[in-house]
């Protein structure tokens, strides 16, 4: 009874926060006396950020969704910021103690109870090693779950009355969004999991010069506790202190592109939070700069039937061959085998040559994709969740690049890494890779191959021994008098027809007609020369 009085009681909110901003004059008739709000997406923003954390992350991610938003919303709602007040720092500590089952002393030689950050799932203490190396340790706030669970709960009934009531709900597809924000939340919330993929980053990028990762202290990480190297690096946002750095801003634009397409194609696992507040320079070589990464929570992969898509339609699409881009489409299975190569690469061509109106420079990767999306889903194409995180991935990086390098050419820095990833899917590289991927198992096998042919060779002489006495035991059969007769009949029943059709009809028909008589008579023969065996 308690939880149905939270839920009313947040109901309540919900709707109060809905009807100052005038949200309800968007979805209501015309007739509705309340005047609409100056700007829609503002006062979307606004309730959300009013609302609290969990609904700024759904708006957040909404953000990363043109597909399905107008574009006036898609671009306030990206304007929220994921920072919130911190939680009392006594209740982050006892947090921390209950998930160590050990005193912060006991752990840590040192320790801020001033949080560094705060967000809506978790703030960050720094804090010393008891062997002196400098840490940061991030704890989830307390019982958010429950909170995420009620919030979440609430957003499936708004998304179930937006899909029915609402005059576009179902373009918006509401139910699927709140299904993938919720996956992608509940996996930010364990917080072993996001060291696991920091250990998986750092693997991938050791000794790379391109991206750090920060080292995760596992002995003092649990599943709502993180202990990782604390870094230091310059913002990549603070343009200025990279520029007093003396830092090369083409190079590291450069790299950016080389980093998303090497974790994209090479690895396969790719960091999917990559906003400017997760992202930090190192200036030590301000010629070769490095990016210094932070908060691993939401990562992508694709499987290889996606990368191949990705990789085929964008070249493709950056040579203008939409009847490419239609046919790798179907050929995939991403639009239903039914669909009209022609009338789908048509559609390409209308929205794609406008785009390349521009200057290569200034032609967006993320955009690029967006439009094939859209295209596609009027063909029936269902975009899925790992293809939502890459292109909100990638327009990440190009706003990233193009603030570091307006002039950055992303075509021309991701083209050899599309074109290495697809010679790579291909001819003697590929075969030796598929040999040392399977040799192992081959390996295995050869030990047992001469038992293996043995036993199907002579399984294969029992069942030929077999088919021999069953063929002679059916030539061992007299066979029955009404079969012959049947036969015979059948024969006479040709002739008889041919017979009885009239003359005219016969000499329309005359070469068929016979064709068929002689066929049967044929056949008869054969059959009763059989029989007589």
């Amino acid at each position: 009874m308690l939880g149905w009085f939270r839920d009313l009681g947040r109901i309540t909110t919900i709707t109060r926060v809905i009807w100052r901003e005038r949200l309800d004059t968007l979805v209501l008739p015309r007739w509705w006396p309340r005047s609409p709000p100056e700007s829609r997406g503002a006062a979307l923003r606004s309730t959300l950020e009013s609302l609290g954390p969990v609904f700024v992350k759904l708006g957040q991610t909404l953000s990363t969704r043109p597909d399905l938003l107008p574009v006036d919303i898609a671009t306030e709602l990206a304007k929220l910021q994921d920072q919130v007040p911190p939680f009392d720092s006594a209740m982050a500590m006892a947090e921390i103690e209950r998930e160590l089952k050990a005193p912060i002393s006991d752990c840590y030689a040192s320790f801020d109870a001033e949080p560094l950050a705060a967000a809506s799932i978790a703030q960050v203490h720094t804090a010393t090693l008891l062997d002196g190396r400098e840490v940061v340790v991030k704890v989830l706030r307390p019982k958010i779950e429950n909170t995420i669970a009620r919030d979440v709960s609430l957003m499936y009934l708004m998304a179930r009355l937006v899909h029915r009531f609402v005059a576009i709900g179902h373009r918006l597809r509401p139910v699927e969004v709140v299904a993938e924000f919720e996956k992608t939340l509940f996996d930010e919330l364990d917080l072993q999991r996001e060291a696991a993929n920091a250990a998986t980053f750092r693997r991938h990028f050791k000794d790379s010069g391109l991206l750090y990762t920060p080292e995760v202290h596992w002995p003092l990480t649990r599943r709502r506790v993180l202990t990782i190297e604390r870094i230091v690096g310059i913002p990549v946002s603070d343009i200025q202190a990279l520029r007093d750095a003396k830092v090369n801003l083409e190079v590291l634009a450069q790299r950016g592109v080389e980093i998303f397409f090497t974790q994209v194609f090479r690895d396969n696992f790719f960091h999917a939070d990559m906003h400017p507040g997760n992202i930090f320079v190192d200036p030590s070589q301000p010629d070769t700069p490095s990016y210094v990464s932070v908060d691993f929570g939401i990562v992508g992969s694709l499987t290889h039937e996606d990368r191949e898509y990705l990789a085929h339609n964008l070249l493709a699409f950056f040579h203008r061959d939409y009847r490419r881009v239609a046919e790798m489409h179907v050929a995939i299975g991403w639009v239903p085998a039914h669909t009209r190569v022609e009338d789908f690469e048509s559609a390409i061509r209308t929205v794609a040559e406008p785009i390349f109106e521009k200057p290569l420079d200034q032609i967006s990767f993320g955009m690029v994709l967006l439009r094939l999306f859209q295209i596609a889903r009027r063909y029936e194409m269902q975009i899925q969740p790992q293809l939502v995180l890459l292109q909100k991935t990638l327009l990440n990086i190009e706003g990233l690049g193009r603030e570091l390098y307006p002039q950055l050419d992303l075509w021309t820095t991701a083209k050899p890494y599309l074109e290495r990833w697809m010679s790579e899917q291909s001819g003697p590289r590929a075969l030796r890779k598929k040999l040392l991927q399977e040799g192992p198992q081959y390996a295995n096998l050869l030990p047992a191959l001469p038992r293996l042919v043995h036993e199907h060779l002579a399984s294969s002489e029992r069942r030929h021994q077999e088919l021999t006495e069953q063929l002679r035991a059916l030539r061992g059969q007299r066979p029955r008098p009404w079969r012959r007769f049947a036969w015979i009949l059948a024969a006479g029943s040709v002739g008889g027809l041919w017979l009885s059709v009239p003359q005219s009809l016969q000499m329309a028909f005359v070469q068929d007609w016979q064709s068929l008589f002689v066929v049967g008579l044929l056949v008869s023969i054969v059959i009763l020369l059989t029989e007589r065996q």
